[in-house]
């Protein structure tokens, strides 16, 4: 099973990588990973842990209706928690 950081690099460079283990990149040009390919990688990171962190669509839809009926903020609330425990900073 794959690391977030792996997943992360394999979706954003897989084309241009040989292996990927934790933190470790052997790229197909051998070149050393740049400050750029770093920041791409940790934004992939974040949207991936979010996407995983994130109540399924049938429950935001729920959460929603409920809302709507009772005038409640749930799920606003549970994707501000998200959001909060994992900052794009």
């Amino acid at each position: 099973m794959n690391t977030t950081y792996t997943q992360a690099v394999l979706t954003v460079y897989g084309n241009l990588v040989n292996t990927v283990s934790e933190n470790q990149i052997d790229w197909l040009d051998h070149h050393t990973t740049t400050d750029a390919e770093h920041a791409n990688i940790a934004i992939e990171i974040i949207r991936i842990t979010r996407a995983a962190a994130y109540p399924s669509l049938a429950d935001q839809a729920d959460m929603a209706y409920w809302d709507r009926q009772n005038g409640t903020t749930t799920l606003d609330d549970a994707i501000a928690a998200v959001k909060a425990a994992h900052p794009k900073t």
